[in-house]
């Protein structure tokens, strides 16, 4: 490859990033600086010293900890907090502190999912609202402009399933007009107050926030807003590779700090009237505002669509991690592993933002319950990346996660104070999704030690006096089992007491590996005479081709028996594990398996 070739492929890798990283991020200038503006006074000093803590905001929360600290950590090029917490534990491996770091990971995956639900709905509704400065229009209805949010939301969700990879190529175009017109519309502002631009001195924000005391305390839990999406910096980075994100980020950077800084500009100039970002464009030119509220509005798709895939990602990590039950999975692209779509996620995502949408009304009251989600998810990733840096004895790296771990315990302390006002929703959200992690979890930890597997030894004993008999069928059976060496009681069920054994037998057992991506396949060709095994081992974000891989070891199985639980219990919460296993997909439905040779066969057991 040429010079100009990889000039101009990274150049197409940074458009790409635009569109699919920094859509959360990218429209937060439409309702961050408004929000601010509703619970405090515009005077010259408050907007000096909130524009600093906006810029400070994004450089130690975003860029230092994202952007640097934790891009650095990677497994197999993958980031997110699910591949830190397999980071931390592949260094922890047992005990408590092992019991902690799990139940802290799933805690920063429940709460990325209660951000999963407010993003769509805080970012179209904020975009449809620009409908009332629209010149002429004159007013609109409150319940007009919900109803359009939730109709774009379910149109949105509706076309899922069809993959997003046809249009995802619109999506980095898009997002650099998007970013281009908030770079010009911000210059355009401060060409009439250029001094504005000393607000990214830190003393201003120092200043604000030792003038104001306890109510700056209550604005850092709107200031955080301008953050909110930059952990996609780092979820992402599998996707599209650390390069490509950094170079992105730079520019999308200093387009926001310019928006930024111009609304404070327009603001000092102009005065605070409703939202700033689309007063400050309509004043601008009125014959450009439309373009831009329909630029605005596609803009918040795009943001959403980002979020909506991150979410089928996560669960899926989820899946393969066994945290999550399996769950049906439709792959939506034949060269993008990324693009996957789970009906259950996407059908549950819609009605949970559809019910915020109906509950919160408007964005403004949407902002008292974004944030402590996003904070709370930050906040556990720098205790990640402090404790990994630690033990790896990296002192520099370690000393500026330390120093992004006091700014994110202070921003999680000021978001508190928004639970009264709404901010419980994402508690309540974050919960669902933590308490079918921990339900599941404990449950088939429950289950493995009720499970009455046999030892292969014991079980050769019984197998090998069936088969010499020579009352064998005709053909090749696949058994699926949690490992080689001990055989699950609903093969025992079948083989020793049901007597029905084939001319070949294959034990198959699949175990996923601590690194996202890579497959492994062991196979033992004779344990004993009629009687192979198969292992195959795949990284937590492999797409498992279990008809493929059989193909190429040459087994051509003529029926596949595989266990069904029946679990028997009086524990309260083990009645939910056993309700959520029975209405949730089998692996054989996760591993798409071919129906016509699948045979289940019934186990009870008792805990």
């Amino acid at each position: 490859m040429t010079s100009d070739q990889k000039k101009l492929s990274s150049t197409r890798e940074v458009i790409k990033a635009m569109g699919l990283v920094f859509g959360d991020i990218g429209t937060s200038p439409i309702y961050t600086l408004t929000v601010i503006f509703l619970i405090t006074p515009p005077t010259e000093h408050h907007i000096l010293g909130i524009l600093s803590l906006v810029f400070w905001t994004l450089v130690v929360l975003v860029t230092i900890e994202y952007a640097i600290l934790a891009m650095s950590l990677s497994s197999k090029g993958e980031g997110g907090i699910i591949v830190l917490k397999e980071i931390l534990n592949s260094v922890v491996k047992k005990g408590k502190k092992a019991g902690l770091v799990a139940f802290a990971g799933y805690l920063g995956v429940a709460l990325l999912m209660g951000d999963g639900v407010i993003t769509p709905a805080i970012s179209i509704l904020s975009a449809v609202e620009g409908l009332e400065l629209i010149p002429g229009l004159g007013h609109i209805d409150q319940n007009t402009i919900i109803l359009i949010t939730i109709a774009i939301t379910v149109l949105l969700f509706s076309f899922q399933s069809k993959g997003t990879d046809k249009v995802a190529a619109s999506f980095g175009p898009i997002m650099i007009v998007w970013f281009s017109s908030l770079l010009l519309s911000g210059l355009f502002s401060l060409i009439n107050n250029v001094e504005i631009v000393t607000a990214i001195s830190p003393w201003y924000a120092i200043g604000f926030i030792m003038e104001n005391g306890i109510a700056a305390f209550f604005i850092l839990a709107e200031v955080i807003l301008c953050a909110t999406g930059g952990e996609a910096i780092y979820a992402d980075m599998g996707h599209l590779r650390r390069e490509p994100i950094r170079k992105a980020w730079y520019l999308v950077f200093f387009a926001l700090v310019i928006n930024y800084l111009g609304q404070g500009a327009f603001v000092l100039e102009n005065g605070f009237k409703k939202n700033i970002l689309f007063e400050m464009i309509k004043h601008h030119s009125e014959f450009l505002y439309v373009p831009f509220l329909l630029l605005t509005l596609l803009a918040t798709i795009i943001a959403s669509q980002a979020m909506i895939s991150a979410m089928f990602s996560l669960v899926y990590q989820g899946i393969r991690t066994h945290i999550f039950p399996l769950l049906k999975v439709k792959y939506t692209s034949t060269h993008m592993r990324s693009q996957i779509y789970i009906a259950a996620v996407n059908w549950g995502l819609l009605l949970a933002v559809i019910l915020i949408i109906l509950i919160f009304k408007k964005s403004q009251n949407l902002a008292a319950a974004y944030g402590f989600a996003v904070t709370g998810t930050m906040l556990i990733s720098s205790i990640f990346m402090l404790t990994i840096f630690t033990l790896k004895n990296n002192k520099l790296k370690a000393f500026f996660s330390g120093f992004n771990l006091i700014i994110n315990l202070i921003f999680f302390a000021a978001v508190f104070t928004k639970i009264p006002h709404g901010g419980y929703w994402s508690i309540i959200i974050a919960a669902v999704p933590l308490l079918i992690i921990q339900i599941w979890s404990l449950g088939n930890r429950s289950v493995h030690k009720a499970f009455r597997s046999l030892p292969i030894d014991t079980y050769l004993e019984s197998f090998n006096q069936l088969y010499q008999k020579g009352n064998i069928l005709p053909g090749t059976a696949l058994y699926f089992a949690k490992d080689l060496y001990m055989i699950p009681p609903y093969m025992v069920h079948s083989t020793i007491r049901g007597q029905i054994i084939y001319e070949q037998n294959i034990l198959l057992s699949i175990a996923t590996m601590d690194k996202p991506f890579g497959i492994q396949k062991l196979f033992e060709p004779e344990i004993t005479e009629g009687l192979s095994g198969l292992e195959i081992q795949a990284g937590y974000l492999e797409k498992i081709d279990i008809t493929k891989i059989l193909e190429e070891l040459d087994i051509n199985s003529n029926v596949i028996f595989y266990g069904v639980d029946d679990i028997q219990t009086k524990k309260p919460w083990l009645k939910i594990f056993a309700f959520i296993k029975r209405v949730s997909s089998n692996f054989v439905q996760f591993l798409d398996l071919p129906y016509q040779k699948l045979h289940g066969v019934v186990t009870r057991i008792e805990v």
